[in-house]
């Protein structure tokens, strides 16, 4: 009955954010300076032009109209057509969905494959040595690195000197798989810096409370080495704010891939939101912002289960944890 309750107001919780987005993302897009009409037909397009143009295109209804259907057309399924192509936009995220996934992927692998070692690293080292002050001063740097600024100086040295791997272009894996690997190899690195980094924090801070823990003291009594006790005792403890930073994580790879996508010319579904929004096209729009809130939202619920799951003390079904 507690899962019930939990998975239901977890629903409730999802839609009612949903809605929040589709509000707030329906009604920026159409405060951009610089409307549909304008940006088609340029400044010096007629009064009776872009009246046409807007009668075309249903953007003379009211606000709250144009809104409501909308949202009954994404009820159905309906993400709209562009404004720009006269394509479906959901056949258009479908198809770029892939490089997004693909990019997204190997940067949260490589955040949790490098940053979780590193975080264990730095805190089991932490009262000195070399290797703490090194991890430390890595993942400082990491966190405060804009994506664009270490993707432009990767552009620039791969393509000034010829290192071996390509700048820009995608090749879809079905097509290549080698050279598909070769051109996501620069983007995802530049996409997972801030992930790893973030999460070399989050795990040295996280492994850092459970060491101080008296069962800790009572392992190192019983003569436990200190990577014994790291893997029986640390690593399940600590892993409750990990898992709880992939969501955040997540989010931020969305928002991320982006700027990746870019500077180095993927054509995934960040790259056509930021065409889209130049055009102002604002089904594009719309539809992509409202599927990165989506997926967010569903990272979020499966990460409070895998929580539960890791430390059934902080159960999402609600129980209450024994003393």
């Amino acid at each position: 009955m507690r899962l019930l309750l939990w998975w239901s107001g977890r629903a409730l919780s999802a839609a009612a954010t949903l809605l929040g987005v589709s509000v707030l993302i329906f009604a920026a897009v159409r405060m951009m300076p610089g409307g549909f009409a304008e940006t088609i037909l340029g400044p010096f397009a007629s009064a009776a032009q872009k009246a046409e143009l807007a009668d075309r295109y249903g953007l003379d209804e009211p606000v709250l109209l144009q809104y409501g259907h909308w949202l009954g057309a994404l009820a159905q399924g309906d993400f709209g057509v562009s404004m720009i192509s006269r394509e479906p936009v959901a056949d258009e995220l479908w198809r770029r969905l892939p490089v997004t996934a693909e990019l997204t992927l190997f940067a949260v692998g490589a955040a949790l494959l490098a940053g979780v070692p590193l975080g264990v690293l730095t805190a089991v080292r932490a009262r000195g040595g070399r290797g703490a002050a090194a991890g430390r001063l890595l993942s400082g740097l990491g966190v405060s690195l804009p994506e664009f600024v270490l993707g432009s100086l990767l552009v620039f040295a791969f393509s000034r000197y010829a290192l071996g791997l390509p700048v820009g272009g995608f090749v879809p894996f079905t097509q290549d798989p080698a050279a598909n690997l070769r051109s996501m190899v620069l983007p995802a690195a530049v996409l997972s810096v801030f992930a790893l980094s973030a999460t070399a924090r989050t795990t040295r801070d996280a492994v850092m409370g459970v060491l101080v823990e008296p069962y800790i003291t009572a392992a190192v009594a019983r003569g436990r080495t200190p990577w014994s006790i790291v893997r029986r005792h640390v690593l399940r403890n600590a892993a409750a704010p990990v898992v709880t930073l992939t969501a955040t994580v997540a989010a931020y790879l969305l928002g991320g891939a982006v700027i990746v996508e870019h500077v180095f010319n993927l054509p995934g579904i960040g790259s056509y939101v930021v065409q889209a929004i130049t055009r102002r096209d604002y089904a594009v729009v719309q539809a992509g912002v409202l599927l990165a809130a989506l997926v967010f939202i569903v990272v979020n619920v499966l990460v409070d289960l895998a929580v539960g799951v890791i430390d059934p003390r902080l159960g999402t079904a609600g129980g209450r944890s024994r003393p």
